[in-house]
């Protein structure tokens, strides 16, 4: 190999710029190498750039690969399907390099499609735009079901333009657009598009990576589906039990199979001792993962070979959730393939199961907590008996906590709708399962989330409250603002309680957010007066004893006189000399006292807020106090 043609390769093997792959022939042209030499190299050299572009290519397309797989798995952890939308927007705009990227859903009552999600418009009009069938580029994709795509969309006569259509793409900017259908089956139900703010060529692989990820929006879209498809799959369990019995030389096998997996299914398993199961069953190795090879999810519920391995896919209403995979066994007949899929179809019912039981006990736990509030008077022997079920500790103090996301919308005011709404639903969900790992109740109320939840050793409502703000602040990463209320004792048995108390919170809550403190948890006790102003109890001899107990104590137990240094001290407007007038005692002796209140009650005692609390504990420890000659 001579030395010209090892200079491509290791041009090849670095990843050099196209502008390189010239050098060896100007290098050969300038040392006087021949005609035959130089054809020799030119044609190395193109050679050479077809292997780059090659290259290029696969790398691409490895790339727009990895981005797929990670979409399906961030898709696979969302619920909300506006999140599920808006990720699928997000992430074609990233992959497709385009200013902005959009969605539209067809509405039938209507007869025409409208924007559902934008993600990099600057143009209200355009986020609002609805196109009737047949008009614009959008509109001639969701009525062909076909893509489209146009270099100049205002040059371009294949569309039909209308007034509306060209004002808001103009007001946008839009000049290349590319449309491809959203479709179930042979229906289309929306358009996702690819646009930039200039001239560009959209290439074919392009148009292809966004049909894919249109293929992931329907699929989020057909999850409406998921309870009829379920219901096939247990009729298509059924037939399979029906075909495996009547092969009377497979029998005893099969019904070993049905009766593991039923008594799994029953006592409540999990994914993995299925897994267990039909490994000893078919004598190999079956392990259960959450990605599966390609052709795995195409084959329809059958299983594949890959390699030496078997491969299930666990899906349920168009969702990928995983497969089985068998090692251990090339050769499988039929039976045990049909074995391998049923447990995949197990699989994909215990993990719907799961699913659904998770959201049937924060139902259920809402709906125990609102029976509290809204009617008291229930038979509280039945609410112990649903609160046992929901293994919580009703015996315990608990304390009731009001909970609400605090952030203003992008005008300064108040969350649009749709944004609230999904706001709601984010925190309900949070709180939730905040409320099930420290078996509580908790509900969606009053625009916000109320909690139940018992209180820990040592704990308090304030700590709780701070603890509780933190957790539902990190969980949906937005601030969230909690009040609490002061503990309510087996809240079961006082339910009326809980309803004093809930209010409490929602004065606290609001006390909170009037005082900016937003993003916070506070009870009525870290709100000093004002906390005693929100409270149903009116607790004044705590408030008191949470503001000057320790120089009362320290009276009660030295035979001093703080209390009356400390009244007399703020009656002379703070002024250490006609402190000592009206006490008789020489200026030193009051400077010692105050010294000593300071260390009692730390080094801000006298700052404004602080001293404006210790008067009115000074206040209503006066009223409050025997009557004494002094």
């Amino acid at each position: 190999m001579s030395h010209e043609h090892v200079s491509y390769l290791e041009l090849l093997a670095r990843g050099a710029a196209t502008e390189a792959y010239d050098r060896p022939v100007l290098l050969a042209r300038a040392s006087g190498a021949g005609a035959e030499e130089l054809a020799g190299l030119e044609e190395a050299k193109q050679l050479a750039l077809r292997v780059r572009a090659e290259l290029e290519g696969r790398r691409r397309r490895e790339a727009e690969l990895s981005a797929l797989f990670a979409t399906a798995h961030d898709l696979a952890g969302l619920r909300d399907l506006d999140a599920v939308l808006r990720a699928i927007v997000q992430r074609a705009r990233a992959l497709l390099g385009t200013e902005v990227a959009y969605l539209s859903l067809n509405d039938p009552a209507a007869g025409d499609t409208y924007m559902r999600v934008t993600e990099g418009s600057v143009s209200a009009r355009f986020q609002q735009l609805r196109l009737g069938m047949g008009e614009g580029l959008g509109g001639l994709v969701a009525q062909t079901a076909r893509p489209y795509v146009t270099d100049d969309y205002f040059h371009d006569e294949r569309f039909q333009h209308t007034r509306t259509i060209d004002t808001a793409v103009r007001d946008e900017g839009l000049v290349a657009i590319l449309g491809v259908p959203l479709t179930l089956g042979s229906q289309v139900i929306g358009v996702l598009f690819a646009a930039d703010r200039r001239a560009r060529v959209f290439e074919r692989e392009q148009v292809a990576l966004l049909g894919s990820f249109a293929a992931h929006a329907a699929v989020a879209i057909d999850t409406a589906n998921l309870l009829a498809e379920t219901r096939s799959a247990l009729a298509e369990l059924e037939r399979a039990n029906d075909i495996i019995r009547e092969h009377s030389a497979v029998i005893e096998r099969a019904s070993e199979v049905h009766d593991r997996l039923s008594e799994l299914v029953l006592r409540g398993g999990g994914v993995h001792d299925v897994a267990d199961a039909v490994s000893e069953v078919l004598g190999g190795t079956v392990e259960f993962t959450e990605t599966a090879a390609g052709p795995a999810r195409r084959a329809g519920g059958h299983a594949v070979r890959d390699g030496d391995d078997w491969v299930a896919a666990v899906s349920a209403g168009g969702e990928h959730l995983g497969a089985l995979v068998l090692r251990g066994r090339p050769d499988l007949d039929p039976v045990d393939l049909r074995t391998l899929e049923r447990a995949a179809l197990v699989t994909s019912l215990l993990l719907l199961a799961r699913r659904s039981a998770g959201e049937a006990e924060q139902r259920v736990r809402g709906e125990l907590l609102d029976d509290l509030l809204d009617a008291p008077d229930r038979d509280r022997r039945l609410l112990r008996e649903r609160a046992a079920r929901l293994r919580t500790d009703s015996d315990a103090p608990h304390v009731v906590l009001a909970a609400r996301i605090d952030r203003a919308g992008p005008d300064g005011g108040a969350e649009p709708p749709g944004r609230e709404s999904a706001d709601r639903q984010r925190l309900r969900s949070a709180a939730s399962h905040l409320a099930a790992t420290r078996r509580g109740l908790a509900s969606a109320r009053d625009g916000g989330t109320v909690l139940l939840l018992p209180l820990g050793p040592g704990e308090d409502a304030a700590e709780l409250a701070r603890q509780t703000a933190a957790q539902l602040g990190g969980a949906l990463r937005e601030p969230v603002t909690v009040g609490a209320s002061a503990p309510v004792r087996a809240p079961l048995d006082h339910p009326d309680q809980v309803v004093g108390a809930y209010q409490e919170a929602r004065r606290c809550l609001d006390a909170l957010r009037l005082l900016h403190r937003a993003g916070e948890g506070a009870a009525a006790e870290d709100l000093g007066f004002l906390g005693l102003l929100l409270a149903d109890s009116r607790d004044i001899g705590g408030f008191v004893e949470r503001t000057i107990g320790q120089v009362v104590a320290y009276d009660g137990r030295r035979g001093t006189d703080l209390v009356r240094t400390l009244d007399a001290y703020f009656a002379s407007g703070m002024s250490p000399a006609r402190t000592k007038d009206d006490l008789h005692v020489h200026v030193n002796t009051v400077a010692q006292r105050l010294e000593r209140v300071g260390r009692l009650l730390g080094p801000d005692w006298q700052s404004p807020p602080r001293a404006l609390e210790i008067q009115l504990a000074l206040r209503l420890h006066a009223l409050s106090a025997p009557s004494h000659p002094r």
